[in-house]
């Protein structure tokens, strides 16, 4: 017997060929956030500093459309989950931070819950 017969049969012998399976996906578990909130939450939650500034600007640029008049006129809409309707407190809740408003400057600071 050759080297060559040797290694085929030694190979055809010991090598199964793996069936093809179907792929599988991985869930994810989706943050408790409302859809158009997802990409702060996302955003704050990805940031390892204790405290993240952001301007009102930059949120809206993070967000894709404009903050509603609530948000740049009441520092309710910011600290008291009590009335959100549309779920926007759970972007930062969610990331464990607390949100504290400064309306003048249209500036909010992010800082995690130790």
């Amino acid at each position: 017997m050759s080297l060559f017969e040797w290694v085929r049969a030694q190979w055809r012998t010991t090598t199964p060929v793996p069936k093809r399976r179907a792929a599988v996906l991985m869930e994810t578990a989706l943050p408790p956030v409302a859809a158009p909130y997802v990409a702060l939450y996302t955003y704050l939650q990805d940031r390892y500093a204790s405290n993240v500034v952001l301007t009102f600007e930059q949120m809206e640029a993070l967000l894709g459309c404009a903050l509603p008049a609530p948000a740049r006129a009441e520092r309710d809409w910011w600290t008291s989950p009590v009335g959100d309707m549309d779920g926007h407190s759970n972007a930062w809740t969610a990331a464990r931070r607390t949100a504290t408003p400064n309306l003048l400057a249209r500036t909010v600071a992010f800082e995690r819950l130790p």
